[in-house]
């Protein structure tokens, strides 16, 4: 029980710490642990690439980015989406094949990130990978 109270303080104490630094959640149903860090927000997804970048590309489009044809590209291992917001913020989306069934995605939204949107974007590709598959 001391362990986990111990725990407990020191998780809590590193978070108020490191606050606006690294938030950590977790995702629900298809991604693991969330990450956002130095700007990114990143996390492992359990699906494969063509999968996960039809819903980005739908998700962009549901919140009503402008997908900046050119700027990306996709091939069996990678790909990027490049938008920007109505306020002109350039919003990218990369995705790295790990295996057939698990997908790195890393999302940045502006030059120092933001959080909040890119939290937003990440819901809205979750919501979509149900209607994708």
């Amino acid at each position: 029980m001391r362990t986990q109270v111990a725990l407990w303080l020191l998780l809590v104490g590193l978070a108020c710490c490191c606050a606006g630094c690294l938030a950590v959640a977790v995702g629900a149903g298809a991604a693991g642990t969330v990450a956002y860090m130095g700007g990114d927000l990143d996390t492992d997804v359990s699906e494969d690439i063509d999968t996960l970048y039809a819903a980005s590309r739908k998700a962009l489009d549901d919140l009503g980015l402008n997908i900046i044809e050119g700027k990306g590209g996709k091939d069996a291992l990678s790909a990027t989406i490049v938008a920007r917001d109505a306020e002109d913020k350039k919003v990218q989306i990369k995705l790295k094949s790990i295996s057939d069934e698990m997908t790195e995605l890393s999302i940045r939204v502006a030059v120092f990130g933001d959080e909040t949107k890119s939290q937003l974007i990440y819901n809205k590709i979750l919501e979509n990978l149900e209607t994708v598959e």
